[in-house]
């Protein structure tokens, strides 16, 4: 059977992207004591690689808070060293790679972002994606190298992390149902965001790995449309049962990474004709599984930022 090597499984696209695939392959996970991207130099990671043997490699890992060195790190420098270890272990073995819509930077109001824009970030952690993506464009144009991105817009579904906004919305609301408080404080603006399901995520990373071959280097994923993130926050809340009052308050340190982007969309039209992929889940899909998981987890802590799945 196939076999696919796994990085970040634990994180938050890593755990769907991990799901799905196992209906179809045979999946090796590693966790991050047993194979740490960061910290193991290249000899270690060919060598890790060679035992594994795998058919093609995903890799869900990164990071969303943190200093400009250690998104250098986390991304660009990961990359650099996965594309590496495909290239001395199994030629042509597939790489993909979840990246970010922060590396597009500012999106004009109303429009599409494609693959083909200029890619402009306005954040370190942008930067730090976007380069992992040259990384990757450029290996793909080598023979030896069968290397993709998936760039990734705004996740939400079950698991949501604390980082993201729909995410720390849900725990805030968790909270008040408990305690029975009729306001909870969040960080809003007036930005407008593509929230794309995390299972249609790990949706896009099978059909990538599925393709017989990848036409462009890097694909949108994304749901193609933009939703304020205000009303995503109100449908959560109608979600959850809340009827209190949401006021603006701090915000979570995750978000500085997309302050200054008011806007933005998804144009997925290469995705769904070179992949044959579209988004299955709405919104209030996502939102609903985004609570049933809350409903069933313990409370979530304060903001974190360990080596697990992006976010944008």
């Amino acid at each position: 059977m196939v076999r696919i090597l796994l990085f970040g499984a634990s994180g938050f696209i890593g755990r769907a992207v991990r799901v799905v695939l196992a209906e179809h392959f045979t999946v090796v996970a590693p966790s991050r004591r047993e194979c740490d991207l960061v910290a193991l130099d290249r000899a270690d990671l060919i060598a890790f690689m060679r035992r594994v043997r795998p058919d093609a490699v995903v890799n869900c890992a990164g990071r969303i808070v943190g200093t400009a060195a250690q998104f250098i790190e986390a991304h660009t420098l990961v990359t650099a060293k996965l594309i590496e270890g495909v290239e001395a272990v199994s030629p042509r073995t597939r790489l993909v790679r979840i990246g970010s819509a922060a590396e597009y930077g500012i999106i004009p109001y109303g429009g599409d972002a494609a693959e083909t824009d200029p890619a402009h970030p306005v954040s370190e952690y942008g930067i730090s994606q976007l380069a992992a993506t040259d990384l990757v464009r450029l290996a793909a144009g080598r023979p030896q190298v069968d290397a993709v991105v998936l760039r990734v817009f705004n996740p939400v579904g079950p698991g949501s992390p604390h980082g993201t906004v729909l995410g720390r919305a849900a725990d805030l609301l968790k909270a008040a149902s408990a305690s029975g408080a009729g306001q909870i404080e969040l960080g809003l603006s007036d930005a407008h965001r593509d929230f794309v399901d995390v299972r249609d995520v790990a949706g896009a990373v099978l059909a990538a790995l599925r393709a017989d071959r990848l036409p462009a280097p890097v694909f949108n994923v994304g749901s193609g449309r933009a939703v304020a993130v205000r009303e995503a926050v109100e449908m959560l809340a109608r979600q959850a049962g809340f009827t209190g009052h949401i006021v603006d308050g701090l915000r979570s340190p995750a978000a500085e990474r997309s302050a200054a982007v008011p806007w933005t969309r998804a144009d997925i039209s290469r995705a769904a004709d070179a992949l044959g992929w579209s988004p299955r889940h709405s919104l209030a899909d996502s939102l609903a599984g985004l609570w049933a998981g809350r409903l069933g987890a313990p409370a979530a802590p304060n903001d974190t930022l360990a080596f697990e799945s992006v976010t944008s």
